[in-house]
């Protein structure tokens, strides 16, 4: 290091970098946890990789744009939310934990997801603004989302009257096959569902038409819905 540069040398090869002041490194704040949840490493990547795919890209509405997490009792939830759909999943604490909430951004819930490991514990230490992250050697630290995030219990029926079964691996590959020639901007597709069939149907501007059925178990009235094609891809890539 000279001065305000450092040289890197390594064989023939020499690089010469600018370097700033290590004064004007930012200094995270004492975390005065009011929470801290050990967890299983692999549970907890499982309630991430079964929300995320939920969370909001860049939404005005910040309080979405990130996983909220909450716990009640003997119960930690994972719950994201676009404001078209939603996801929710759940873990069993080994111990009590008092009821709240927080909202972790979504570029940390995607950068826990890449270093979160398989076996081992998660230590996680809540605060009024912050949430840290101690997985073995490596402790990472993030600011929460200050925000109200959405009562999504009040979107979630209690007793759906509609109740299809229908194989998950067939039902992901017929959806793929319509997409093909869905409507590439708005990827729209309807379903209609019948006793024991679930048909899927899709066209776009040219004039294209795809349309495909499963066998499902279902007993009820005929229904015809449309939906997003790649929101049920990616609730099917989760489950």
């Amino acid at each position: 290091t000279e001065g305000e540069k450092v040289t890197v040398r390594a064989g023939r090869s020499r690089f010469t970098l600018t370097t700033l002041p290590a004064t004007e490194f930012p200094v995270l704040e004492e975390i005065h946890a009011q929470q801290t949840l050990t967890l299983s490493q692999d549970e907890f990547r499982q309630l991430i990789d079964k929300t995320h795919f939920s969370m909001a890209q860049q939404d005005v509405r910040y309080y979405l744009n990130g996983l909220m997490l909450e716990t009640a009792d003997t119960t930690l939830r994972a719950v994201a939310t676009d404001g078209h759909r939603l996801a929710l999943c759940e873990m069993s604490l080994a111990e009590p934990s008092p009821s709240g909430q927080v909202i972790v951004p979504r570029k940390a819930i995607l950068e826990l997801q890449r270093i979160l490991g398989t076996g081992g514990q998660i230590e996680l230490a809540i605060g009024t603004n912050h949430i840290r992250a101690q997985i073995g050697d490596i402790r990472f630290t993030s600011k929460l989302i200050d925000g109200r995030f959405p009562e999504y219990g009040r979107v979630i029926p209690d007793n759906p009257a509609k109740i299809v079964h229908a194989d998950r691996e067939l039902l992901r590959q017929a959806l793929q096959r319509t997409a093909i020639l869905s409507n590439e901007k708005y990827r729209g597709i309807r379903v209609g569902i019948k006793p024991d069939a679930l048909t899927l149907q899709a066209h776009n501007p040219e004039h294209e038409e795809a349309e495909d059925q499963i066998e499902v178990e279902y007993q009820g009235t005929e229904v015809e819905i449309g939906f997003n094609v790649n929101y049920l891809l990616d609730a099917l890539s989760a489950v």
